[in-house]
């Protein structure tokens, strides 16, 4: 008892001794410990955050995992102190069964960056398993007249340790009759055979009981018995032989049911039923070797009933049993290796190490998305596997170790065109024929914010009428951005620029959410015409990327301005105008001329002028269009000298405006100057501003004469040959001298009827123009030519002059012209 008691403390003391002096090495880049088996849960197996170099801190942070080949987590990892520990009981004999070496292999992986690293544990076989007989009991019939020597085989006792730990040797309990004899086989198994060593007389001893005994090499050694009981029989003499005492035959592991295998004879010198051979399995052989072979009880021939499998058995040893029907019955027997030749019946497998992970998708060429494994069951070239992506395919195959591999990318990745990736990835082996299988890995690439956004238009034209009320909106705009989530939510903003020295968020303003922008007051198209706004559409990625468009608002004219007079000069302040005429005037004098202008523009400033009121509306009539005061008659004795008159002058728009004048015109005897020269003694008075106005004229004149005459004798020329149209546009444009175009310089004449009126504009697009305007009919005596700058853009504050210019009537024959000249 002393002695076994000790046996044990030393084997636990072995294995602790491998618990905290555990080995480990690294060779070739791969790190490999060696434990015992049956260690207990948790135990050590050694510290692996050191061995591969990491820091404690990257257990967790980095997601370290490990993943078992064999399928089982025989271990884990102790994330506080980075230690590989034992997570389950390992039995050697049930991972590696007989197998010299056992070599669990482990992957651990690593993320940020994706990294993985093989680790092997070399399981140690402790004698923990004592040899065991199949059956505890032997049962052997032998006749008396079997010669010495001859050699019984015994079933093998089975001890599922390795090395120094499995069967040794047998003992066989004391008897002069038998001794005990040990035969190696194929594979290194010890085979016990009895052997006869003298002569047996039934009539002495009829049954012989023996004890046999199974040593295995380790320490203390393991031990199993097995009782065998020889009966003795009466003469049959003769054994069967075989003739071969071993068979040796290859089978394709396809062989179809029912194949041959062997055909094993055996000859026995006897006559009758003492020669005759009945054939079978030994009778130790396993069910599993009888479900797969079946033998021909008769003729010996061994056939193929199960299938095979190369993968689960490569050799099976068959003990051939040949029986006489003799009394006693005489036995004969010999071994069949049955060899199993691999066919390329397993296609290759392919296994994710490591999950895909998400991929930017301005990853550099290189970034590892998913570790994978390939395995063939096949052996040889059957079990070569070679791996394949698509030659299009924007990755690559990394290769590692062991038929490992990293997935990385090879070419550049863009998620506005593909947002996700389903890459097949082809296994094929080297067999003949080859086999291959496929597996989908899913990658999907994270936006990267590489799009800025997008408008419709790069420029916008927004018509505004004026006077409208303010907050209401202008225009929606809108930009569109590529990219996903917060990279393509987009904003607006307004840009800061100045219209008329006045910062532009002082007109209006835009909502940074859906782009809509709003007037910040009301518009007067008098004082601004046209403006144009800077808008900046901007995502939310980091960094931020954004685009422009240009927003041209044009404001649209209302009829807002009643006509103002500007002479007589006297009614232009607001005051009575007076005029004299002689009693003596025939019908058709011109009495005076009212002038008025409108500050709207287009329709809105053509102006009419109407007789309302007067003392003797019989003696005076007012023209429509020039507003030249005329008398119908002569005037007589019985007019009253002083006339009063009430003119009313109304523009075309809509709703109408209108102004009135009133004109007192005194009759007076012996008045000889002929009041037709009134614009003479107009001119007379205001000799000196006619001479400014002249000189302002001029300046102006200087820098569009070049093109007002060149449209002049355009405009004459374009009328002339196009009577029958509306209207005649011309235009002026030289690609080389082109240098100004914001300058611009429009004159519209338009006609209703025998009336023409012209519209002269110039100045920049964003600035307000100056506007001469000319009221003029072939019905007057003289045409007069207005010259008005408004104040928003002048320095004039008063009508500087009134012009009057005689034109041909040949030369405004047509009805309606809109002619524009830029430059």
């Amino acid at each position: 008892m002393t002695k076994r008691k000790g046996c044990r403390n030393w084997r636990w003391l072995a294995l602790w001794w491998h618990h905290f002096f555990l080995l480990w090495s690294t060779i070739d880049g791969q790190t490999r410990y060696s434990i015992t088996e049956e260690l207990k849960q948790g135990s050590v197996v050694g510290n692996l955050a050191k061995d591969l170099g990491l820091g404690v801190s990257e257990i967790f942070d980095r997601k370290l995992r490990v993943a078992s080949e064999a399928g089982e987590q025989y271990f884990s990892v102790d994330a506080g102190k980075g230690e590989l520990v034992v997570n389950d009981r390992i039995d050697r004999e049930a991972l590696c069964g007989q197998s010299a070496s056992c070599v669990l292999p482990l992957q651990v992986v690593i993320e940020d960056p994706l990294q993985l690293f093989r680790v092997e544990v070399d399981i140690q076989d402790i004698n923990d398993n004592a040899p065991k007989f199949p059956s505890n009991e032997i049962t052997l019939e032998i006749a008396e007249s079997t010669v010495v020597g001859v050699h019984f085989p015994l079933e093998s006792a089975i001890d599922p340790d390795v090395g120094s730990n499995s069967l040794k040797s047998y003992t066989l309990s004391k008897d002069e009759c038998f001794s005990i004899r040990v035969k190696e086989v194929a594979g290194g198994r010890k085979v016990p055979e009895l052997i006869l060593a003298k002569v047996l007389d039934r009539e002495k001893k009829a049954v012989h009981k023996l004890l046999l005994t199974a040593l295995d090499g380790g320490s203390p050694v393991r031990s199993g018995t097995a009782q065998i009981t020889i009966s003795v029989l009466d003469n049959n003499d003769n054994v069967p032989a075989f003739e071969k005492t071993s068979y040796k035959v290859s089978v394709s592991e396809n062989a179809v049911e029912g194949a041959l295998i062997v055909q094993t004879k055996a000859t026995d010198m006897d006559d009758g039923q003492n020669g005759e051979i009945e054939y079978s399995f030994g009778a130790h052989t396993s069910d599993a070797m009888m479900s797969i072979f079946i033998i021909d009880h008769i003729s010996g021939t061994i056939f193929l009933k199960g299938k095979l499998d190369f993968e689960a058995n490569a050799n099976y040893e068959l003990d051939i049993s040949a029986k006489d029907k003799g009394t006693p019955r005489m036995e004969g027997h010999c071994t069949v290796h049955v060899e199993v030749i691999d066919v390329n019946d397993n296609a290759p497998e392919i296994m994710l190490t490591s999950h895909p992970k998400p991929v930017r998708e301005d990853s550099p060429n290189g970034t590892v998305v998913a570790l994978i494994s390939a395995r063939d069951l096949d052996s040889g070239d059957n079990g070569k596997v070679r791996l394949q992506l698509p030659k299009t395919s924007q990755f690559a195959l990394k290769p590692s170790f062991s038929h490992n591999y990293a997935l990385v990318t090879s070419g550049p990745l863009d998620r506005e065109k593909v947002s996700e990736y389903n890459i097949e990835i082809t296994a094929t082996d080297s067999g003949s024929p080859p086999l291959s299988s496929k597996k989908i890995i899913p990658v999907t690439i994270i936006d990267v914010n590489d799009n800025a956004p997008l408008f419709t238009q790069k420029t916008y034209n927004v018509y505004l009428k004026e006077n409208g009320v303010p907050g209401s909106i202008l225009y929606s705009i809108s930009a569109s951005d590529l990219d996903f989530g917060e990279n393509a939510k987009v904003s607006y903003s307004i840009l800061d620029s100045k219209v008329q020295d006045v910062s532009v968020s002082s007109y209006v303003y835009i909502n940074s959410d859906n782009g809509s922008i709003y007037s910040m007051h009301s518009f007067d198209y008098e004082k601004l015409k046209v403006f144009q706004i800077q808008v900046q559409a901007k995502d939310q990625g980091s960094p931020s990327l954004s685009s422009n468009a240009t927003v041209h608002v044009f404001i649209l004219d209302q009829n807002d301005n009643a006509p103002a007079v500007i002479y007589p000069s006297s009614a232009a302040m607001g005051s009575l105008s007076h005029q004299r005429m002689p009693r003596s005037a025939k019908a058709g004098h011109l009495v005076t001329k009212v002038t008025a202008v409108d500050a709207d523009s287009g329709h809105n400033a053509w102006i009419s002028y109407r007789l309302a009121e007067a003392t003797d509306a019989s003696l005076f009539t007012v023209n429509l269009y020039t507003g030249e005061v005329r008398t119908k008659r002569a005037v007589s004795e019985q007019d009253d000298s002083s006339q009063r008159l009430l003119i009313e002058i109304k523009d075309d728009g809509e709703p109408i405006q209108s102004s009135t004048v009133t004109v007192s015109i005194i009759l007076e005897d012996g008045l000889h100057e002929p009041i037709s020269d009134l614009r003479h003694k107009a001119a007379e008075p205001s000799k000196k501003t006619g001479r400014i106005t002249l000189y302002l004229i001029l300046s102006l004149a200087s820098v569009s004469v070049l093109s007002l005459v060149t449209f002049l004798i355009l405009a004459v020329k374009c009328i002339r040959n196009s009577r029958s149209s509306s209207t005649c546009c011309m235009r002026r444009t030289d690609s080389d001298d082109y240098k100004n175009p914001n300058r611009n310089l429009q004159i519209q004449l338009n006609t209703d009827g025998p009336i023409k009126y012209v519209e002269v504009l110039g100045g920049d697009m964003l600035s307000q123009s100056q506007s001469f305007r000319s009221c003029m009919s072939p019905m007057s005596e003289y045409s007069d030519f207005t010259l008005i700058k408004p104040s928003s853009t002048t320095d004039f504050k008063e009508v500087i002059s009134v012009l009057d210019a005689s034109l041909p009537d040949s030369t405004w024959t047509f009805e309606s012209q809109q002619v524009s000249i830029e430059y």
